[in-house]
């Protein structure tokens, strides 16, 4: 999406640019519970559509594939529409995912499950595809880290209150469940599955609303649109920026793969090691607060103490360390170490944007943004490869997928240290 100039004047100080990041952070607050409910939909559906270990990660493959398939039909689309009426059709494509869990519940089918959160993830994609460059260009570029940190902090409280309230009614009175089915007759067993899967109705259509309220009301918000630039600006843009797409891409396939894992497994490796459902269901929310504490480090932290660029390149060999740790620390330890690899996965995506967006303009900013969401397909592939890893091997030995994932990032975030100097 090319981005007119004029966004960088009257809305980067005072009250209509504070009003314009409490708008935004509104968003991300939204795109935080959706996302993180997957944490607990991995336990929950994993028993109420008996699925196996590796089946039950395509609830994520499922969610953040969407990214890929969507990314690029999402720009062209805002093109057409400017950045604001992109948001909206955003939100109402998400509120339509939502609205299938209804029937997915009535008939328990993991097939339409999966559908739903393929929607709605191909609606978040067009919304993020539209609010990450404007949360970028909103103000001045080195203090775009500290701007997506405080958008983060909006996503993490988000992340760490839905596992919570969602694990408190699609798993309640969770601890016997496991246990309690293994002892029934399979009629007995339909019954008590069928009334599982039922729960996920009411917050599901609870959601929808909310969605669908909050597009209407984007309507008379007022937020400056970003508007396609004009054919000879776009025609100008610098071609030489193309080659940072792959790069990344890349680093953000591995931030996001790293992100999600740690968020969205926590819960079935403290089953693993005997942690009991009712509270190993709430795991995620653990690894969600120690994301946010990073997060407000940054806010607080960047540009006063340190760059951007060396939060980024201290935070993955904090990543590489801990995964370290993970695999080989006993249960309870390594159970906290794959938490705090929330902590390190903090200043991944805020400062990979900045870096990998440097220089760009016009269409060429449009197609980086593009590639740049795309990679969150890392957030798709790599847990479905860890739950193949956990069955041919176990599930702490699988953690070992994240050493090349932060190695690459050591990698990246390295050489923006030397871009920078």
């Amino acid at each position: 999406m090319a981005v007119a100039v004029s966004i960088q004047d009257s809305t980067t100080t005072g009250s209509g640019y504070r009003k314009n990041l409490l708008l935004i952070g509104i968003f991300f607050f939204i795109f935080g519970f959706i996302s993180w409910i997957n944490g607990t939909l991995i336990p929950y559906l994993k028993i109420a559509c008996e699925l196996q270990e590796w089946q039950a990660y395509l609830v994520t493959f499922a969610f953040y594939i969407s990214y890929t398939a969507m990314a690029i039909p999402a720009s062209r689309l805002l093109q057409q529409t400017g950045m604001i009426k992109g948001m909206s059709a955003g939100l109402y494509i998400m509120a339509a995912g939502c609205l299938l869990f209804v029937p997915a519940a009535l008939s328990r089918s993991y097939g339409l499950f999966l559908t739903g959160l393929f929607l709605t993830g191909g609606g978040l994609t067009l919304l993020q595809t539209a609010v990450n460059p404007y949360v970028t260009l909103l103000g001045p570029a080195e203090s775009a880290a500290r701007r997506i940190s405080i958008m983060g902090i909006c996503n993490k409280v988000a992340g760490i209150l839905a596992p919570l309230i969602m694990g408190s009614i699609i798993l309640k009175n969770s601890g016997g469940l496991i246990s309690e089915l293994a002892q029934m007759s399979e009629v007995q067993k339909k019954l008590r599955l069928d009334e599982l899967a039922h729960d996920v109705i009411l917050p599901y259509c609870i959601l929808t609303a909310i969605l669908v309220l909050v597009a209407i009301l984007l309507r008379f918000a007022h937020l400056p649109d970003l508007k396609p630039a004009a054919p000879e600006a776009a025609a100008t843009a610098p071609v030489a920026g193309s080659i940072r797409f792959l790069p990344g891409f890349t680093a953000i396939f591995f931030a996001v793969g790293a992100e999600v894992l740690a968020g969205d497994t926590i819960g079935n490796y403290g089953l693993y090691h005997g942690i009991s459902l009712d509270i190993a269901k709430n795991f995620t929310s653990y690894a969600l607060f120690c994301m946010m504490v990073g997060y407000i480090a940054g806010v607080w932290a960047i540009p006063r103490y340190i760059s951007q660029q060396k939060a980024f390149y201290a935070s993955t060999w904090l990543g590489l360390m801990l995964t370290v740790l993970v695999i080989l620390l006993p249960a309870k330890a390594s159970i906290a170490g794959v938490a705090l690899l929330g902590l390190a996965n903090a200043m991944l995506w805020p400062a990979i944007w900045p870096q990998a967006l440097k220089g760009l303009e016009g269409k060429a900013l449009a197609r980086g943004s593009a590639v740049l969401i795309m990679g969150i397909a890392g957030g798709a592939l790599m847990p479905l490869l860890y739950g193949w890893l956990a069955t041919v091997f176990n599930n702490q030995y699988a953690y070992c997928i994240l050493i090349p994932a932060y190695g690459f990032l050591v990698y990246y975030s390295n050489a923006g240290k030397k871009q920078a100097k």
